[in-house]
């Protein structure tokens, strides 16, 4: 059995407010009858289907799938989403997009490997490569901000060294 169009139309009120009588008159109903109707509606097994239907249909589309999870924490991990960040300038603030930050990505990279077991000794080595490549890199940036003195050392990088042999 197929709904009519003003049984349609009281079940997607319905859906949208929770109220039954206001929903009816919605629809088309009379006033008078509203409330009656909005009962007997309810009732019938066709419109209480039309109903869960859709109300399964609406929370499915809500809800995020574990593959959209996954794929998510994928762009992330491998910097393809962008982030909104507010930084300083010399005449105020503004927003910038960047990439996510390293540690960020690690954790993405962490979630995604958490839900394939069977690699232990992969996703081991995996995060153990990742964090050294993080240090090195947080390493760098240090010493390009203060100069090449960290924690009080002059640090002489190896992509350094020609620079600092023309000097002498």
């Amino acid at each position: 059995m197929k709904l009519t169009p003003k049984q349609k139309k009281f079940a997607d009120e319905y859906i949208k407010t929770g109220n039954a009588t206001q929903s009816a008159i919605e629809a088309g109903y009379s006033k008078k009858t509203a409330q009656q109707i909005s009962t007997e509606n309810l009732s019938k097994p066709v419109i209480k289907s039309y109903i869960e239907q859709r109300m399964k249909q609406i929370d499915s589309n809500r809800i995020m799938s574990a593959k959209e999870a996954v794929e998510l924490l994928t762009g992330i991990a491998r910097g393809e989403l962008m982030e909104t960040v507010v930084v300083s300038t010399p005449i105020g603030a503004e927003t910038v997009e960047k990439e996510a930050d390293i540690k960020t990505r690690i954790n993405a990279i962490k979630e995604i490997l958490k839900r394939y077991p069977d690699n232990d000794k992969l996703v081991e080595q995996q995060i153990r490569k990742v964090t050294a490549e993080a240090d090195i890199a947080k390493a760098k940036a240090d010493e390009i901000a203060n100069g090449g003195v960290v924690d009080g050392v002059q640090v002489i990088g190896f992509d350094r060294r020609s620079e600092l042999d023309e000097r002498s």
